[in-house]
């Protein structure tokens, strides 16, 4: 198959990504260019799906490959081990991506070491967390503002429970005012500046009833914690999560070890990216499926 790479609107944090991945392909003798023009290839490799920045000239190759029904191998930071994994998936991010994570087995989550704790919604703070709006995943959906407004009525319909809004922390929130609500406060994330990209989450969590969510990684954060979530069917979280918030006081909080394992075949450390065993799984797919 011919396959089109284009790092060069990647961010930085995407170079290294973006070469272990190249050199996996030309390892396994795949047809491959590297530019930023659509040279009739049969899948694309771009870098997210967040048009913003350098990366909105993503935009342009997501629509074409995607209008053509051509594939499109889409690279990003992971949620588990965050800039030390990455995921891989086909068509898309978070749930809305294929993993080729059909397969799975109990091996490779241990890999991770990450504490898995017992659910424990021990908190009273109902916590809902934005998105990127400028994200492919978040076109069908409202302004943010909106969004956080309607979650909040919702909300209102069953409990008292005090919210806490948190915006993205690189997406400036725009036209909401929390004083409309009552028990409701605001907080934008704080950057820990003793980890690689991490912010004071964790610590919101320790009095934390459950987060509301639409697909991304703060589900997942919450999830490993024992903090039930509330998510869309585009959250890797969906299988262990709640649809409707009229469940709000009484949340599903079910077991999760399949749920780890197959999570555990949706991310990469940069070294298993170069040998390539997620392109293994992807060309796999691809042929089964895609092209």
């Amino acid at each position: 198959m011919k396959i089109n790479c284009f790092p060069e609107h990647g961010p930085l944090n995407s170079k290294p990504i973006f070469e272990a991945f190249i050199k996996s392909l030309k390892n396994d003798g795949q047809d491959i260019s590297i530019s930023n023009e659509n040279k009739n290839a049969d899948v694309a490799v771009i870098w997210s799906v967040l048009w913003r920045g350098r990366m909105e000239k993503y935009r342009k190759i997501w629509n074409e490959f995607q209008n053509s029904k051509r594939p499109v191998i889409v690279l990003e930071v992971g949620g588990i081990r965050r800039n030390g994994t990455f995921k891989i998936g086909i068509n898309g991010i978070n749930r809305d991506a294929d993993f080729a994570n059909q397969e799975f087995d109990d091996k490779r989550w241990p890999l991770f070491k990450k504490e898995m704790k017992q659910w424990n919604p021990t908190g009273d703070i109902i916590v809902i967390c934005g998105q990127h709006d400028a994200s492919e995943q978040w076109k069908t959906l409202p302004k943010m503002s909106t969004w956080f407004e309607k979650k909040i009525h919702e909300i209102r319909k069953y409990t008292t429970r005090p919210i806490l809004i948190r915006p993205h922390p690189r997406n400036a929130l725009q036209g909401f005012d929390p004083t409309k609500f009552d028990n409701v406060k605001i907080k934008m994330p704080k950057r820990d500046w003793t980890t690689v990209d991490d912010t004071d989450f964790k610590a919101t969590l320790g009095h934390t009833w459950a987060v509301v969510n639409h697909s991304s990684n703060p589900a997942i954060e919450a999830v490993l914690a024992g903090i039930p979530v509330f998510v869309s069917e585009s959250s890797l979280c969906y299988d262990v999560g709640n649809a409707e918030l009229s469940a709000i006081n009484n949340p599903t909080m079910p077991d999760r070890t399949q749920w780890a394992n197959k999570l555990a075949y949706t991310e990469w450390w940069p070294d298993e990216i170069e040998k390539g065993l997620p392109w293994a799984r992807i060309k796999k797919r691809l042929k089964e499926k895609y092209i």
